[in-house]
């Protein structure tokens, strides 16, 4: 197995301060690897990287149609939502429509990831509560698939649940692997696990789910797929990275703790994974802004919207410029 090699230098002054070392690969449209760094065969927990994969049972069943989700509710299954009003607007209408019970989540209460909206929450006088937790609307989509499979609700969670097999069974087609390996994930529910080379590949038929062989699957992808590019927001919130690149209706993309992330280039057909193995995940937009460009395919607005998250400076908890970042590794496809 290949060693993890450095993706991204940090610099404080002129002075190389920190090293983030990890594997990035480049799928192609025959599933091959194209370009690697580090090891594309290394085992990767898709983390949150997956909810747009663990969204599709849902929509193969028809049960957003079924209950009367709008599009935009659906996305939310997909995301990792910073607990804006607007995300608690749509997973209240979710439990509305669905007769769900928030009670009925795994997760405890949590606070808003979105620092505004938690000061808000605050002020409000409002506790603590299951759906401020980013894992939420994620959480919905396995509880409607678990009642649509006749199972009990509450035990949506556990391993042999109905729901996380099916769910198992969509996360090795998409992925094209044989094989997954099952943790526990922060919010309570099964973690998957496969070669970072099959997060690249999950990606891309996201991208171009014609490459999908199973129908009702392939049917579900191209449903659910163009949704992420209407309604971002879902994805995470304002001013967030999985939300600014899903504006780009050319890119598919995810990203999970401990700093994994995937994403796939429609137009291409290439699909992209990488991960820091010391689990950063502030250098995500430069290795996507670096991997976009040497690909060709850095759009203008993409570019800027990237570059507003100011990916190459670091700095002080006075906002005074203290280093910068630069990425280590040069992409050739």
């Amino acid at each position: 197995m290949a060693q993890p090699t450095p993706l991204v230098h940090e610099y404080r002054g002129n002075v190389l301060d920190l090293t983030h070392y990890g594997h990035l690969c480049v799928v192609d449209a025959a599933s091959r690897v194209r370009f690697a760094v580090g090891d594309p065969d290394v085992s990767v927990y898709y983390r949150s990287a997956s909810k747009p994969l663990q969204a599709l049972p849902v929509i193969r069943r028809r049960l957003d149609r079924m209950y009367g989700l709008t599009e935009e509710e659906t996305v939310i299954f997909a995301g990792s939502h910073a607990g804006e009003a607007f995300h608690l607007s749509v997973l209240e209408s979710i439990l509305e429509k669905t007769g769900l019970s928030e009670d009925a989540l795994v997760m405890n209460p949590a606070v808003p990831a979105h620092p505004r909206a938690n000061e808000q929450r605050i002020r409000d006088g409002l506790p603590p509560r299951k759906l401020y937790h980013n894992c939420a609307g994620k959480h919905l989509a396995l509880m409607l698939l678990q009642r649509a499979l006749g199972a009990e609700v509450r035990d949506y969670w556990k391993p042999d649940a109905p729901a996380q097999e099916e769910v198992r069974r969509v996360i090795l087609q998409m992925s094209e692997c044989g094989h997954t390996d099952l943790g526990i994930d922060g919010c309570g529910v099964p973690v998957f696990a496969v070669p970072l080379w099959g997060i690249a590949a999950a990606f891309l038929n996201l991208a171009a789910p014609e490459r999908i062989p199973d129908p009702s699957l392939r049917e579900a992808a191209v449903r659910f797929a163009p949704r992420m590019h209407r309604y971002p927001l879902m994805m995470r919130g304002t001013g967030y990275l999985c939300s600014l690149l899903n504006e780009d209706p050319n890119v598919v993309a995810k990203g999970g703790a401990n700093g994994v992330y995937g994403f796939a280039l429609k137009k291409e057909k290439l699909g992209v994974a990488f991960k820091f193995t010391d689990g950063t995940e502030g250098s995500w937009a430069l290795v996507i802004l670096e991997v976009l460009r040497a690909l060709g395919c850095l759009s203008e607005d993409t570019r800027r919207r990237l570059e507003g998250l100011h990916p190459f400076v670091i700095r002080n908890d006075n906002g005074t410029v203290a280093g910068a970042r630069k990425t280590a590794f040069t992409v050739s496809v």
